[in-house]
């Protein structure tokens, strides 16, 4: 699972190279510590038992 620059107190979103990291994501925006927490949860449920070699891009769009 790739995830992108998530909003916590090590990253924040106000932070020096916050500015330039939103302008080449697609949703413009930090993720949220629950949007990953939610993917991690799905993946690790048995709601994705059948899931094999996927590779999750949690990013908002940083790697388009």
């Amino acid at each position: 699972m790739q995830v992108g620059p998530t909003a916590t107190d090590m990253n924040p979103e106000d932070g020096e190279s916050a500015d330039s990291l939103r302008e080449v994501m697609a949703l413009g925006r930090y993720g949220r510590p629950h949007e990953i927490a939610s993917v991690v949860s799905y993946l690790a449920g048995p709601e994705a038992a059948y899931v094999t070699g996927a590779n999750w891009n949690v990013d908002g769009g940083f790697t388009v």
